[in-house]
């Protein structure tokens, strides 16, 4: 099944072909004025300067090529040699019968999948997630859903910061603020394994000393205290060696730190729809890193500058200077970017990616390219298998990133939460929700606010900054999650509606303009993604979300289904809109995004 857009531009391609032209001059886009044409072609102005003819002979050629054929109702050149192209009613109804019989609602899969590795979100232990990972979240699951959808096998990393300093600290933290903890360390400090059973013991009497608000509450003031208490920072760093180094009693308490953090972190990513493939953490490449520190030595890459060991991964060319990546420290500890060098190693073991994706703030870019570069000097990865998907900043209506009132870090929780309560307070207004039962409407209201939210972020391209504006985003008007998420309700209704009515979907015939336009988006789906799937950028698909719920509201307003239509008519328009549900929910699954039964 091909699209409109790309048999098209084949038919066109040929013509120019024909001409001893470069096909690619063929290249066929959607009409900029609908009103005169579905599809048009400008190649004929390029390539009057190669052919040195008149773009209109040219055009002309063309024309006449394209002449008779049956998908075509018309072809004509406006101007100074654009082609116009109007496609016939009885193709785009035949268009429109496939994608309504097509499970994946037009949707093409990619011709060679690969095994792909996403790494997105970077949550930490103790850490409460903020708005900062709310961008990493939504891009990298959309991302996910969508690649796997259009046919690679993918997993989705959360790459969980469960080691280096931070752990120390909380270790430390931990035993000066309760001295249970203190004295069960000192206990287990001798011993170099335990039973199951005390295992079993020990882990639950952490538990009970332990909580996520504890974490929540000692790890701020720990890294506040190591700022200026040399004493505190220095025991701390103790704590991570001896941590790393294998110590039972701190092994045991990481293990609770990690275990706690990740059922809060897991419960708080499924609320807003995103769920990984793999928690790995930055502590299952630690065991690599020794022996990937004496495999770059003896590649003669390890460099020693002023007690520590680097490896230069400036090129001649560069623009501008990029810095060396430090491997190892002049304290000898291996840095962040060691870390991340021996994770590319552990997936290469794990899952032999043919591409890793790593969906992280555009501030990391200069980072992932000193550690992309440096593996592949290294031969861990092929050139152009290692991406950095950087994005831009949320901002606050001043223009710089969102902050709470008190001009603190807005935590992601606290932010979900003030976006489902004016979810709520949206369907009051606009008298949706009343006939739900009270569960119902809560669980309608969280579907609206994430789609607020979701909506808000993906219909901007990633690379760009955004202003969150909740009042806006939320609304059931305009460019919003809320409004997809009402026309998609919308459909629903009418097709319960119908069933009551005895009317059945019947064989798609399109006639009238608004039908004509929604078969042309839906026909334009497969572009969309394919956008997407090569920028990889999920915009693409919100936008033709966008357009199709538009689309469909025109044609629900011209174009009526149960009544003042005979059977035939009404069953072919009813079908139009369960195809038109069908790719809008598609769309918005791979956005993240659930619609709700009912509103």
């Amino acid at each position: 099944m091909s699209d409109l857009k790309r048999s098209l531009g084949e038919a066109v391609a040929a013509a120019f072909a024909a001409q001893g032209l470069p096909q690619d001059l063929g290249r066929v886009t959607a009409s900029d004025r609908p009103d005169l044409a579905d599809f048009q072609c400008n190649g004929a102005l390029a390539a009057a300067k190669v052919a040195r003819k008149p773009p209109r002979e040219i055009a002309a050629a063309v024309v006449e090529a394209l002449a008779g054929r049956p998908e075509l109702q018309s072809v004509e050149i406006a101007g100074l040699g654009f082609i116009n192209m109007r496609v016939s009613a009885d193709t785009l109804s035949a268009r429109a019968r496939e994608i309504a019989a097509d499970p994946r609602a037009g949707a093409e899969e990619i011709a060679e999948p690969r095994r792909v590795m996403i790494d997105y979100a970077g949550p930490n232990v103790a850490k409460p997630m903020h708005v900062g990972h709310l961008r990493a979240s939504i891009i990298g699951e959309s991302i996910k859903r969508l690649y796997r959808f259009r046919g690679d096998q993918v997993l989705g990393d959360a790459h969980f910061g469960d080691w280096g300093f931070q752990m120390g600290l909380l270790i430390v933290a931990a035993c000066d603020d309760d001295p249970f903890i203190a004295a069960l360390m000192e206990r287990l400090a001798g011993a170099a394994t335990i039973s199951d059973e005390d295992e079993r013991k020990v882990m639950a009497a952490l538990a009970e000393h332990v909580s996520l608000a504890d974490l929540d509450r000692l790890y701020p003031l720990a890294a506040g205290k190591a700022k200026t208490d040399t004493d505190y920072r220095d025991r701390a760093r103790k704590a991570t060696a001896e941590l790393q180094g294998g110590r039972l009693g701190y092994r045991l308490l990481w293990k609770h730190f990690v275990n706690v953090s990740r059922v809060a972190l897991e419960r708080e990513f499924h609320a807003l729809g995103v769920d990984f493939d793999l928690w790995k953490g930055e502590s299952d490449a630690d065991a690599l890193i020794p022996g990937m520190v004496k495999d770059l030595e003896d590649k003669g890459l390890l460099v020693e500058d002023q007690g520590a060991r680097i490896i230069r991964v400036a090129r001649e060319g560069d623009k501008r200077e990029l810095p060396p990546l430090l491997v190892v420290s002049s304290e000898g500890s291996a840095m962040y970017g060691t870390t991340d060098l021996a994770t590319i190693l552990d997936r290469r073991k794990s899952f032999d990616p043919n591409l890793i994706l790593y969906c992280v703030d555009q501030r990391q870019a200069d980072h992932f390219e000193q550690v992309f570069r440096a593996a592949y000097l290294a031969g861990y990865a092929n050139a152009g298998e290692l991406e950095h998907i950087g994005f831009g900043t949320m901002n606050g209506t001043d223009g710089k990133p969102f902050k709470t009132r008190e001009g603190g870090v807005l935590k992601l929780h606290d932010l979900i939460e003030m976006t489902r309560e004016k979810a709520r307070e949206r369907l009051r207004e606009a008298g949706l929700g009343e006939a739900l039962a009270p569960e119902e409407f809560e669980e309608t209201a969280h579907k609206v606010a994430v789609a607020a939210l979701k909506f808000a972020d993906l219909s901007n391209f990633r690379g760009t900054s955004y202003v969150f504006d909740l009042d806006r985003f939320s609304s059931f008007e305009g460019k919003t999650g809320p409004y997809l998420l009402y026309q998609a309700v919308r459909i629903k209704s009418l097709l319960r509606k119908a069933a009551e009515a005895h009317l059945h979907p019947a064989r798609i015939q399109v006639a009238e303009p608004a039908e004509r336009d929604l078969a042309l988006l839906l026909d334009a789906f497969d572009a969309a993604l394919t956008e997407a799937y090569d920028k990889k950028a999920p915009n693409f698909v919100a936008e033709h979300a966008y357009k199709l719920a538009q689309a469909f509201s025109k044609f629900y307003a011209a174009c009526p289904i149960l009544k003042g239509v005979d059977e035939k008519v009404g069953g072919s328009r009813l079908a139009l809109a369960l195809a038109t549900l069908k790719q809008l929910e598609t769309a918005l699954d791979l956005l993240g995004i659930e619609t709700p039964e009912r509103m």
